[in-house]
């Protein structure tokens, strides 16, 4: 089947870079074949399973580029099927993005968060994109997104911001509706006071901006970190935060249907997590964490000035994330909507459709486009 589909990538004019037909480079080229076949969702588990072996064989991946072209993955029906772009370069880092819907129609752009990458909205993005191009790139740390070792990256919440900001230029988009989650919430928040007017609309999903939605006791080490910035501090965070159980964790902590969430999800997560070089990425952004809760004012102000409409959508079973932090949006957003889901920090996971359709609802009520 998996020499059935490259033939037909093939057949398609895709463009592979093979070099010599060393063992070292039939694995590269393996790697860039399968990220390829990911957009087809019956074989997601096929191949979450087939990236995470070749990850672990040739641990050079680390920096390797799932593709040496820009060119675009799509199936039959182009205007609500997933496309995958694989190395759309930006700020000098080839970004990896899944996308659907129509070119000039209204943008929503899908923002993830840790450990997680867009592939976490392979499901939401078609129930979307009838009437929206959505656009869900894979931040630089995270998924298929490769920054060269060349361009010295610095893993900061700054920085994720401005290579999105550099990203959505490049695409040339200038106003959008964002659905941020988790890390997409830092990264919005920065991005609404550099260009406070290119946001339409914002929905949060367990993506917090006040002190109040954090859960203390999954924060307690991580204040620690950030108030010693100790060595120790450091490596008791590699050891609980990045593995299979604690992402695993993420996913099925608080759903009343754990059976149900997608084994692939966290152990995607997992094994792209697990590439040379990406838990000292992670520890690194952890550790910056402390310095988006500084911009928390601002942005309240930016909610209030700005009047930007608001869908808080969010797993109210989040050890992370708490209830709270959809509440606050109360006191400084205009008329916020608020709706709970029995679920978990990863409430998208089985609740695809509930959300596509709070959302729908209101970008067809609310949303200012122009």
């Amino acid at each position: 089947m998996l020499q059935e589909q490259a033939k037909a990538l093939e057949d398609r004019q895709f463009l592979w870079t093979a070099g010599r037909s060393s063992r070292s480079d039939r694995v590269l080229i393996s790697y860039q074949i399968i990220t390829q076949l990911y957009c087809d969702a019956k074989l997601h588990s096929l191949i979450s399973l087939a990236i995470e072996m070749i990850c672990n064989f040739s641990p050079n991946l680390a920096n390797a580029n799932p593709c040496t072209c820009s060119d675009t993955v799509e199936s039959v029906q182009p205007s609500t099927s997933l496309r995958l772009t694989l190395a759309y370069e930006a700020d000098g880092v080839n970004m990896f993005y899944r996308s659907a819907g129509r070119e000039g129609a209204p943008v929503i752009l899908l923002l993830h968060g840790f450990p997680s990458s867009s592939h976490m909205f392979r499901n939401l993005i078609p129930l979307l994109a009838e009437n929206y191009q959505v656009i869900a790139p894979d931040l630089p740390g995270f998924g298929f997104t490769v920054v060269p070792e060349s361009r010295k990256y610095r893993y900061t919440f700054a920085n994720l911001c401005g290579t999105i900001t550099a990203f959505l230029d490049a695409l040339g988009v200038k106003r959008f509706a964002v659905y941020m989650f988790d890390y997409g919430s830092p990264v919005t928040i920065r991005y609404a006071l550099t260009r406070p007017d290119a946001i339409s609309a914002i929905i949060t999903q367990n993506g917090n901006a006040y002190e109040a939605g954090f859960g203390a006791e999954f924060w307690a080490p991580l204040r620690q970190y950030w108030a010693t910035g100790s060595a120790e501090m450091r490596e008791n965070i590699r050891t609980a935060a990045l593995s299979l159980e604690s992402t695993k964790w993420q996913y099925v902590h608080g759903s009343p249907h754990p059976d149900q969430v997608p084994p692939e999800t966290y152990h995607l997560d997992a094994a792209l997590m697990a590439r040379p070089g990406n838990e000292d990425i992670q520890l690194d952004i952890f550790y910056d964490y402390k310095s988006n809760i500084e911009l928390y004012p601002q942005f309240h102000e930016f909610l209030k000035t700005s009047k930007v409409p608001v869908l808080a959508v969010w797993g109210k079973n989040d050890p992370i994330f708490i209830p709270a932090g959809a509440e606050g949006f109360k006191e400084h957003a205009a008329d916020p909507e608020i709706h709970f889901l029995d679920a978990p920090h990863f409430a998208l996971e089985t609740n695809e459709e509930k959300v596509a359709d709070f959302m729908l609802d209101f970008l067809k009520r609310r949303a200012l486009f122009n």
